[in-house]
């Protein structure tokens, strides 16, 4: 832990969605909580408010992910806001959230679009994981984000299922290589869940969501608190001998 006792926690998006969700989840279990957004500042500050009335401490901090250029800068801010707000630059877990979903056919995605994707979800959260590797400390976690998409398949989202895919195999070798420091990583991959992502296909779509729901056992499409929920127990709980795993929370769906 940290020299406050309490563990810090870094999300990325968690302005809104999943991320706010994970972020409240957490600081109900103790946590304080760094948030990166990307422009929702608003949004981000609202959270941090939710957080601070909780009792714990919150700061939202601006990096756009999906631009490595930033990355430097960012790592220099954080370290100096941990040393002065937390006493020490050391961070307890990192959560890879941030995303945007793109539903398009194979045959009609463009490259700007596959650029996109890649840009964020697997080239940020790369080379942002491995700038973060200094303050991460030994024994810590990091979590990554994926999505149902890469077990069961719709059509639509083949260039998003598969930059998916790429982190659920990232995942497995940064926990291989750092073992040593007693670091656990592990993936998350929520199921269809009703948010903002994708432009609320799920939550606002009613066809959609009751399609899912058809094909899910337990009967309904997830909520973020189904998410916030389970990340905060892998970070916080007794999973200290789990790593380099995949862990689906969809409620069955597509079985």
């Amino acid at each position: 832990m940290t020299e406050t006792s309490h563990p810090v926690i870094l999300i990325t998006g968690g302005s809104r969605g999943l991320g706010r969700s994970m972020a409240l989840h957490l600081a109900r279990l103790g946590a304080d909580i760094i948030l990166i957004y990307q422009g929702a500042q608003q949004e981000a500050g609202a959270v941090i408010a939710e957080i601070g009335a909780l009792g714990r401490r919150g700061l939202a901090l601006q990096l756009d992910i999906g631009d490595t250029s930033g990355f430097p800068g960012f790592v220099d801010a954080l370290r100096e806001v941990l040393e002065r707000q937390w006493g020490g630059a050391r961070l307890d877990g990192l959560v890879n959230n941030a995303g945007v979903g793109v539903n398009k056919p194979f045959a009609g995605t463009s490259e700007a679009e596959f650029d996109q994707l890649m840009s964020l979800h697997l080239k940020g959260v790369f080379f942002l994981t491995q700038s973060l590797l200094g303050l991460i400390r030994n024994g810590g976690h990091i979590l990554n984000l994926s999505t149902g998409l890469t077990r069961f398949t719709h059509p639509g989202f083949a260039a998003y299922a598969a930059m998916k895919g790429a982190v659920e195999v990232l995942t497995r070798y940064l926990a291989l290589e750092l073992g040593p420091r007693g670091i656990r990583v592990n993936t998350i991959a929520p199921g269809a869940i009703e948010t903002d992502f994708g432009g609320g296909l799920v939550r606002d779509n009613p066809a959609v969501n009751s399609g899912i729901a058809a094909a899910t056992a337990l009967g309904r499409a997830g909520l973020p608190d189904d998410i916030g929920g389970a990340v905060a127990s892998v970070l916080l709980g007794d999973f200290g001998w789990m790593t380099g795993q995949r862990l689906e929370l969809s409620g069955g769906q597509s079985l």
